[in-house]
């Protein structure tokens, strides 16, 4: 199934997994290395400060579980370090809103990391400029405004929810910047963005990509290549008859089959659309 990420805000890391005889396993980021935290938290707090200087908008299309809170939390930490630009943030998503209330009640799941940073800062996940938006007309007044701010709204892969809204009122005018921080699959507007489309339509309505967009995967959930070889490597390779790698394209299964066969690892498969294969 899916990897996570080891070193990555708010949850605990990755275990390593009990002894099989099977694998099935992602493939995402085959052939792929994430940027490391501090890397990833300076770009963020580049890409604020360089569109709201030109006078625009950071739209942020993010899962509401878990992207959202993870993006929130940086930018927590920014503005505690005085490091983020003056503009105010919004997160403009009700499920969103309402899984960060459950983030906020069980503390108990966090990664040491957090409840350090909670010795000096109680909330991970509130700040001065920071607003978490449930009414519609409140949304509506977000796309209305030509000020400079931070809209963090879902889907993450912008199929679905306000996000939809705040991009047909934004991605024509080149102040602005579409940041994107997650895997979107193809076939979706999320996926057109990266593709950085010229043309793309949202309702069935054709819109001008001028918008900046940048791409950050290493604030993805799925691991990349040296975490899934680190993760298999704690499992007793003797007893490991098969991998079979799914949950990627093309070019990365075929990447990480090449690694994973460099690094000893026997019968690495690739099954087709409706494949079966023998247990």
């Amino acid at each position: 199934g899916d990897v996570g990420r080891a070193d990555r805000p708010i949850l605990r890391d990755p275990v390593v997994m009990a002894d099989c005889d099977f694998l099935i396993c992602e493939s995402t980021y085959g052939g792929k290395t994430h940027d490391p935290p501090s890397v990833s938290k300076a770009r963020l707090e580049e890409v604020v400060r360089e569109t709201s200087a030109r006078g625009g908008k950071v739209i942020i299309p993010a899962f509401a579980v878990g992207r959202t809170q993870e993006i929130v939390y940086i930018l927590d930490q920014l503005e505690s370090e005085n490091r983020l630009a003056p503009v105010p943030v919004y997160v403009d998503s009700p499920l969103a809103v309402n899984v960060t209330g459950v983030y906020q009640v069980h503390p108990e799941c966090y990664d040491q990391a957090l409840l350090d940073y909670m010795m000096t800062d109680p909330n991970p996940f509130g700040f001065g400029r920071l607003t978490y938006v449930r009414a519609v007309e409140d949304s509506k007044r977000l796309n209305e405004s030509r000020l400079p701010m931070v809209v963090i709204s879902a889907s993450g892969m912008c199929e679905a929810g306000r996000i939809l809204h705040h991009l047909r009122h934004s991605v024509e005018d080149p102040k602005n910047t579409v940041l994107i921080v997650g895997y979107c699959a193809d076939h979706t507007l999320g996926k057109r963005l990266v593709e950085r489309r010229e043309e793309i339509k949202i309702f069935g309505e054709p819109h001008r990509l001028r918008a900046e967009v940048v791409v950050m995967n290493s604030y993805s959930g799925h691991a990349d290549e040296p975490e899934l070889v680190d993760f298999l490597s704690g499992l007793d390779r003797d007893r490991l008859d098969r991998i079979a790698l799914v949950h990627g394209a093309p070019e990365r299964q075929a990447a990480l089959q090449q690694r994973l066969v460099a690094e000893g690892y026997k019968d690495v498969a690739i099954p087709a659309r409706g494949q079966s294969m023998e247990l």
